[in-house]
């Protein structure tokens, strides 16, 4: 079965255990009377758990290989049911006390007292807010749970997220400004992720920068903070929330002025955190001149940034999951491809002898290496490095293959064949990003004559046995895929009985050990040198051999390929 359908049926799995769980709890809720359960509860949470094992069910039936949308909803539902199991546990844990006064016949002598100490009515308003204010919470915790399930497939799904909770709580405490600032681990910094409305900034303008809302705002849209030396890193790493009411008195603020849109007022700090991890911050602000913020508006900002913070650690775990779970599957379809393209067996062609070494790194490997047989006077030799990895990557590869197996057959040289290729590859616009390093070379047996070009690095190297001597061939040009109007040069070289040419791509020389230290090039033509009067197999096995001698434990950072051709 595959990955993402494996992953799928882990998340139902759990949504239907949680959805059970949901159920028993509800009948604790109901009998405890903390909250109001009606059937409807109890049919959705036995819908939840019916639900999810029937597609559980019909997903291992399925023959479909591969199902990234039931991935993508299973996830979506088990979010869901995360979140209201939270809930429930919250309803069966805490001690009722003046809720129990919307249930009939559950009046206890902490509420009798109450009544005759603030009289009947008194304690009836205070329900009826109690009970108002608690529905359009939860139906601000609705608006985030809905926002965040449309997040996963959306491109822009994380940055609308934050959007709308920052709008709805700025709504909520009548802010006239709010900001959601995200931590970087990575680099020690906490930046701007949503700006809603008119924020006067507690942070000192660069000098040169005009006074003016629209440029105030735009700098302020895109700013980043370090976490020390300023209110918003003091706030992410203290992971305590701050009411700032007299701003003129916090050294942290700093007074831009005199501008009325850039005097302070009062702001709200709170930090977002999940299992005491700071992952962001949301504040608030209310200009100077307007009411300002009161300790109600912080336990308001408080407890929904709380729950906001859940709802976006969700989403990015969840979209971790899923781009995780996409790059798998696109390095198994490209390496699948890339299988399929490498040559499983060296022709046998008289008067010439073989040697290669292939070995990838995990994922795509982004080396080729090909031997053609085009016409009685034209034997190809061909090294690929192509740049990257992905899809891309083994695109690129496919159609550099392609193409040199298509035009090595014509008359044209090894330059142009090259340029050709080049002009073609070039022209593609996913190629931008994706270059490639060839070595084309054509041996004529009728005539014991080289013809080979080179773009971009890969190295060709030729060793005469009559003088026992090593010759670099090849020149350095722009790489395949760059510029279209490159130009490849050919060069010539006469071949004799016992000559060897070999090529090889960077990761072979590039290849570390304990030390640190890089396998050098001299260290490839001693061992060829050395070994010259073995087979070319026995020289490609020589140097693989001493590679893996060289770099010890040490893991492999780039491919290694390596072709050795004897004459």
């Amino acid at each position: 079965m595959a990955l993402s359908n494996s992953l799928a049926n882990i998340f139902l799995i759990a949504t239907s255990a949680i959805s059970l769980v949901i159920f028993v709890l509800l009948f604790i809720i109901k009998k405890k009377s903390t909250a109001r359960v009606s059937y409807v509860a109890f049919l959705s949470a036995l819908s939840g758990m019916g639900g999810s094992i029937a597609t559980l069910i019909a997903n291992i039936n399925s023959e479909d290989s591969e199902s990234i949308s039931l991935l993508i909803i299973s996830i979506a539902f088990f979010v869901i049911s995360i979140l209201v199991l939270a809930y429930c546990i919250v309803l069966c844990t805490f001690e009722p006390k003046v809720i129990s006064k919307l249930v009939p016949h559950s009046v206890n002598e902490a509420t009798k007292k109450l009544e005759a100490e603030m009289g009947a009515e008194a304690i009836k308003k205070d329900l009826i807010s109690f009970t108002e204010n608690d529905k359009k919470s939860m139906d601000m915790v609705k608006g985030f749970i809905n926002q965040s399930s449309m997040s996963f497939t959306s491109e822009n799904g994380m940055t609308d997220l934050l959007n709308y909770i920052n709008t709805t709580i700025k709504n909520e405490i009548n802010a006239d400004g709010a900001i959601i600032l995200m931590v970087d681990d990575f680099e020690d910094l906490i930046s701007v992720k949503s700006f809603e409305g008119d924020f006067p900034p507690p942070y000192k303008l660069p000098s040169d920068m005009p006074h003016k809302p629209i440029r105030v705002s735009t700098n302020f849209k895109f700013a980043s903070f370090p976490l020390r030396e300023n209110i918003f890193g003091e706030i992410a790493t203290s992971g305590k929330a701050e009411l700032v009411t007299n701003p003129e008195l916090d050294y942290r603020i700093y007074q831009n002025g005199p501008e009325d849109f850039l005097l302070c007022g009062t702001y709200i700090f709170v930090p977002m955190k999940v299992s005491d991890r700071v992952i962001g911050e949301i504040a608030f602000a209310r200009k100077k001149g307007n009411i300002p913020f009161n300790e109600d508006d912080l336990k308001i900002a408080t407890n929904l940034a709380d729950f906001a913070a859940i709802i976006i650690q969700y989403v990015i775990s969840v979209k971790e999951t899923i781009e995780h779970n996409n790059l798998l599957m696109e390095s198994y379809i490209a390496t699948h491809i890339q299988d399929m393209l490498h040559p499983t067996k060296l022709p046998v062609i008289k008067g010439l002898q073989f040697g290669t070494l292939w070995n990838p790194v995990d994922g795509v490997c982004g080396d080729f290496y090909d031997i053609l047989v085009s016409r009685k006077d034209r034997i190809s030799f061909i090294m690929g490095d192509v740049a990257g990895k992905g899809i891309n990557n083994v695109l690129v590869m496919s159609m550099l293959r392609a193409m040199l197996r298509l035009v090595v057959n014509t008359k044209q040289s090894a330059g142009k064949i090259l340029e050709w290729v080049n002009h073609g590859i070039a022209g593609e616009s996913f190629t931008t990003d994706h270059f490639a390093s060839c070595a084309l070379i054509n041996y004529d047996p009728t005539k014991n004559q080289l013809e080979l070009s080179t773009g971009g690095t890969t190295p060709i190297y030729y060793y005469n046995s009559k003088s026992n001597m090593i010759e670099k061939l090849s020149k350095s040009s722009e790489p395949i895929g760059v510029d279209k109007t490159s130009i490849y040069k050919d060069i010539f070289q006469e071949i004799k009985s016992g000559d060897i040419i070999f090529t090889y791509t960077d990761g072979l020389v590039e290849t570390l050990n304990e030390n640190g230290q890089q396998y050098s090039k001299e260290s490839i033509l001693k061992l060829v040198i050395s070994n010259h009067s073995a087979s070319a197999k026995d020289i490609a096995n020589a140097i693989k051999a001493d590679i893996k001698t060289f770099a010890g434990n040490m893991p492999v950072h780039d491919d290694q390929s390596l072709l050795v051709v004897k004459f």
